[in-house]
């Protein structure tokens, strides 16, 4: 199998590419690389999933599959007094994400691991934009997993394209949890879950 963004340590060659993201009303520095997800820009389905993000939040909080921490970079503008966490697979993502925490003068853990695997204790909040080519079984472990780390009042936070098992995983996922909805949709067919 090739290499992918999920690759533990991509061997391609660097391609440093530096953009903006405004984020609830604050403009956040970025630089991505080759071997990393989106390397150009936030993808439309991240993106997506941060509006879907509570305003205000203040418990532990984790960006699982970070990438270059897109996600966590902005939950750690955004939620001040929360503690949060980004993990990710890939070794090269993690240190762009530890770097994209320090140019924008944010605080936060940043973890390389396969899953929850390096995280201990439990989250009042997951989001992910999971690694759907990394295939089925792979992503719905990692949604078990996140399930299984929330505390009692948790929320897990997915976004996933129609055409690539939002109906499925849906399905997967009220298998798990008390409560799982639709809290928004956009272009291409993304879907933003919620559960709790």
């Amino acid at each position: 199998m090739g290499e992918h963004y999920f690759s533990q340590a991509p061997s391609s060659a660097h391609e440093a590419r530096v953009f903006s993201f405004a984020y609830r009303g604050r403009s956040l520095a970025f630089e991505t690389d080759a071997g990393v997800f989106s390397k150009a820009h936030v993808d439309k389905g991240t993106a997506l999933l941060l509006e879907a993000l509570p305003e205000r939040f203040t418990g532990r909080a984790l960006d699982l599959g970070c990438g270059w921490g897109a996600m966590g970079v902005c939950m750690a503008a955004a939620w001040p007094e929360a503690d949060v966490n980004l993990t990710d697979i890939n070794g090269r993502a993690v240190a762009i994400a530890r770097e994209n925490l320090a140019r924008n003068r944010l605080a936060a853990i940043v973890t390389q691991g396969d899953g929850l695997s390096g995280l201990e204790g439990r989250f009042g909040l997951i989001a992910t934009n999971p690694p759907i080519r990394a295939g089925k079984d792979a992503v719905y472990r990692l949604f078990q997993e996140s399930v299984e780390r929330l505390d009692g009042e948790g929320e897990f936070y997915i976004v996933i394209r129609k055409q690539q098992g939002a109906d499925s995983a849906l399905k997967f996922l009220r298998g798990l949890m008390d409560e799982v909805e639709v809290v928004s949709r956009g272009g291409g067919g993304y879907r933003v879950l919620r559960g709790r």
